[in-house]
């Protein structure tokens, strides 16, 4: 046998015996060679530091250094990481994962699973994004959509949208928020500041009526519902001195313009303030208002009826009247007195309620309301004793109650309007018409987005309708055959008598004579 050759120089001493195919190797087991002899058996060369001596005497290996070199039969070979600090730390790098399995391995698992919760009674009527927004505000409205939009979202075990309105007992079925989902926390937002003693008895001397559900307060002229820019004085500000026995807030249900003053309803839970906003919207609730204006209109008792849109270049804040844009918009006037043909006290009843809807009216027929320089200019104020505030003020509100029966009150006027009246010499106390019980007052808005709706899905059909008729056009049209004398199939080149094609040879610059040409004779 002959004898083997010693390890080669360059191989590496950290060599663990075998080849990348899985072969034996000439190297050493570890990074100390034998000394004195090969594996043949024969003399071979020697180094430094190496063992000596029968096989049974040399220094056995620490389990733990054996246990971490020792492959399972059968495993398949792993490389050592690359590199020095791989070689060092002798760790083995796992097979490359597919892209899927690094993208499921960055997805977080869910943090919690489905609950369910049971809508109460203080929560009946109001839309399910608001009972989110109230009961469960670390989940985000986009969350909630995203939800409703894949069928997560279930009230009752029925897919729900972000717009229905639930009922109380129905079962809101919230899914599990995974990590990536949880709301990221909101930017601190200023908290309400303590009123004093002198606000809170200021906004509770408002208070002309209240009970478990309603509370209705005669809102001063200059003081705005709701906060804005530079608006810091507001009846939202002040509703923390309504609370009374409550533990929460009461909810404004409809508003009124800074300037105006008058009758203002507030709800005092969720539930009644669903039910007033219903009011409202399918226009049951009545609201007559007191207005003074400029001059004295020709029809005493009369309707107008002109739609109203918001006045370019205005930032939204102002309404003029656009035939072709603007919403249908009522509004119902009597008059109660007039002084001459200077000025005349009338009484004004809104069908809708669109935004400045009793100012742009009023304006638009020529009789703005003293004191409203917005919409009437410098024509729009009385000399003498009558004040330059704007004489509008909400002098009844009527709406079903929650719990059976009505709210109906009526608001003291405002001492600069009472002082105008008196002045052109009203008297207050005829001021109070009877209402009309059988009024119309329109479509609804509820009847509106039906209209609109059922419009656009004429639309569609129509335009599907146009298509199909094309479609039906274009295949009923003759198809445009070959010119005439033509054949209709492909065009065949010449053939040999083999039947393949004929190949064109290398063109002559010969000149033929006129005889050789194909197609002359």
């Amino acid at each position: 046998m002959s004898e083997r050759r010693p390890p080669r120089p360059d191989k590496p001493r950290g060599s663990t015996g075998r080849s990348h195919d899985g072969s034996r190797s000439d190297g050493p087991r570890s990074g100390a060679g034998r000394s004195g002899t090969t594996r043949s058996g024969k003399p071979g060369a020697s180094r430094s530091g190496s063992k000596s001596g029968p096989k049974s005497e040399w220094p056995k290996r620490d389990n733990a250094d054996a246990g971490s070199r020792k492959r399972s039969p059968g495993a398949p070979f792993e490389k050592k990481r690359s590199g020095a600090k791989g070689a060092a730390e002798g760790v083995r790098s796992s097979p490359p994962r597919s892209a899927a399995a690094k993208s499921a391995a960055k997805t977080p698992q869910p943090s919690s699973a489905a609950i369910s919760m049971i809508v109460q009674s203080d929560d009946d009527g109001i839309r399910l994004d608001r009972w989110f927004k109230r009961h469960r505000p670390d989940i985000s409205f986009a969350l909630v959509s995203r939800w409703s939009r894949t069928g997560q979202l279930r009230v009752d075990g029925a897919r729900a949208t972000p717009g229905d309105r639930i009922e109380g007992g129905q079962v809101i079925r919230i899914p599990p928020i995974a990590e990536q989902e949880e709301a990221a926390p909101k930017r601190n937002r200023p908290t309400r500041r303590l009123l004093s003693d002198e606000e809170m008895d200021f906004a509770q001397s408002l208070v002309i009526h209240k009970d478990d559900q309603a509370i209705v307060i005669n809102k001063p002229p200059g003081l705005a519902t709701q906060g804005g820019t530079k608006t810091d004085e507001h009846v939202d500000g002040l509703l923390d001195a309504l609370m009374f026995e409550r533990d929460d807030r009461p909810k404004l249900v409809h508003r009124l313009d800074k300037d105006t003053s008058g009758a203002l309803l507030l709800a005092r839970s969720a539930r009644a303030a669903a039910f007033f906003a219903k009011s409202f919207a399918s226009r049951t609730a009545r609201k007559v208002y007191w207005a003074l204006v400029m001059d004295v209109p020709s029809i005493e008792d009369g309707m107008i009826d002109l739609p109203l849109a918001k006045q370019p270049g205005s930032g939204g804040e102002k309404m003029h009247v656009d035939e072709e844009n603007g919403l249908p918009s009522r509004t119902r006037y009597r008059v109660i007195e007039r002084a001459g043909n200077r000025a005349c006290w009338l009484e004004l009843q809104p069908y809708t309620g669109r935004t400045h809807q009793i100012r742009a009216h009023l304006a638009a027929i020529g009789h703005p309301i003293v004191g409203d320089g917005k919409y009437g200019g410098k024509e729009a104020f009385l000399t003498g004793a009558i004040s330059r505030k704007m004489h509008l003020h909400a002098r009844r509100i009527r709406v079903d109650h929650p719990d059976g029966g009505r709210v109906d009150m009526r608001a003291d006027l405002p001492q600069h309007f009472a002082d105008s009246l008196l002045a052109l010499g009203f008297d207050i106390a005829t001021g109070d018409l009877p209402l009309d019980e059988e009024i119309d007052t329109g479509p609804t808005r509820d009847d509106e987005k039906k209209a609109a709706r059922q419009h656009a899905k004429d639309l569609r059909k129509e335009r599907r309708g146009e298509r199909r008729g094309r479609g039906e056009a274009n295949k009923a049209a003759p198809v445009k055959g070959p010119a005439k004398g033509k054949s209709a199939g492909p065009r065949k080149g010449p053939t040999n008598k083999a039947g393949t094609a004929k190949t064109a040879g290398p063109r002559s610059d010969k000149p033929r004579p006129n005889g050789d040409r194909p197609g002359r004779k």
